[in-house]
């Protein structure tokens, strides 16, 4: 399959649009793989339709009235490790976000090559020891360098993160699961194929702990890329049942890869995330129940749109707190009070705290907002 040229927004015939609309409107389970790739390419009238067709649908899977968010902390795993035990300390950092009302702690990144075999085991334990929160850490390629440094299996290495109290995994990394796609997109010499996230994924599912699952997009993919990781998606959780959302997330410049930053910037067009998401929605029915915004990588008027167009969760508020506020990989970048009630307020949605399983947060870990969450 040819790859696209960097970011190109590609429109699709609309007398394919509009047979593939009269489809999706029928039945989503018999649109066919060519009419889903159509309906990425809808605009004006048609993207309408498409958007307010997934709207309709997440009315039907989740509560119709309610935006969903979790209180949550990110902390770079490389700097995590060389936190002391004596302030401020990792157990610091976790304590303060529990305090601020964090009820999950998200974790990404590699060790450093010269940390301790069992280095994120140790990581596992002293952020579920110091205070009790929900540990969403370390994704496919994290997984899958902490078994080779202990020198055991996959699967080894997931029960004993589970052991130590890891509670669910990102999904991320993903990319696009095209193994062109992702070899193009890869440092040189890196693994990039598919199986490289498909294999980690299914056993995290396996050995209890779940997952979220996401798409990159705005790339090197073409819309046909996109419908069949999604299918593949949807082909996981039919078989594992261990994703809890999707999120769909834009390249952008600042997580363009390096070895390509030279020759292009990331972008993609607000039709295209508005079709996608919506797509997203309608074509993993039954497979999945959230569709999550990436709000921290679009500008607040499309955060709207997609949030009208099929889209249930906001995600995590990502507290820094004072206390090294940039050990976080996304540090500055906090949802406050008023931009998330404005979200809410402009879509005519209520707040609702959720934990990272999609559950009600126990009422002494509800974070006030004035009297806008329920």
């Amino acid at each position: 399959m040819v790859l696209r040229a960097w970011a190109t927004d590609r429109l699709a015939p609309v007398e394919q649009v509009t047979a593939a609309l009269a489809a999706v409107t029928a039945d989503p389970a018999d649109v066919s793989d060519e009419q889903w790739v159509a309906l990425l390419g809808a605009d004006g009238t048609a993207l309408e339709h498409l958007c307010a067709l997934a709207d309709t649908a997440r009315r039907r899977v989740t509560d119709p009235d309610t935006l969903t968010f979790v209180v949550n902390r990110n902390l770079d795993t490389a700097v995590a490790a060389t936190l002391p035990t004596r302030g401020p300390s990792l157990e610091d950092l976790v304590l303060e976000a529990v305090d601020g009302g964090a009820t999950e702690i998200c974790m990404q990144g590699p060790l450093p090559e010269d940390a301790p075999a069992d280095g994120y085991l140790r990581l596992i334990e002293r952020i579920t020891a110091a205070a009790p929160v929900h540990l969403h850490a370390l994704r496919p390629p994290e997984i899958r360098d902490g078994a080779r440094r202990m020198g055991i299996g996959i699967d080894d290495f997931l029960h004993s993160a589970r052991d130590a109290g890891l509670g669910s995994v990102p999904g991320t990394a993903a990319q696009i699961l095209d193994d062109e796609v992702r070899a193009a997109l890869a440092p040189p010499g890196v693994p990039s194929a598919v199986i490289e996230w498909t294999e980690v994924i299914e056993a995290a599912h396996q050995v209890g702990l779940f997952s979220t699952a996401t798409l990159l997009y705005g790339h090197l993919e073409t819309p046909a890329h996109q419908v069949d990781h999604l299918r593949l998606l949807c082909d996981i959780a039919t078989r594992t049942k261990g994703f809890s959302e999707l999120i769909l997330m834009p390249m952008v410049a600042q997580n363009t890869p390096a070895h390509l930053r030279a020759e292009a910037v990331a972008t993609a067009s607000t039709r295209e995330t508005r079709a996608l998401h919506a797509v997203a929605r309608l074509m993993t029915l039954g497979c999945f129940d959230h569709l999550q915004v990436a709000w921290t990588k679009l500008d607040a008027d499309t955060v709207d749109a997609v949030l009208a167009g099929g889209v249930d969760d906001i995600g995590g508020v990502l507290l820094d707190g004072v206390l090294l506020p940039q050990a976080g990989a996304e540090a500055g970048r906090v949802l406050d009070v008023e931009a998330l009630t404005g979200f809410a307020d402009r879509g005519g949605r209520i707040l609702r705290q959720r934990t990272t399983a999609y559950t009600d947060p126990a009422p002494d870990r509800l974070l006030r907002l004035d009297g806008a969450v329920r």
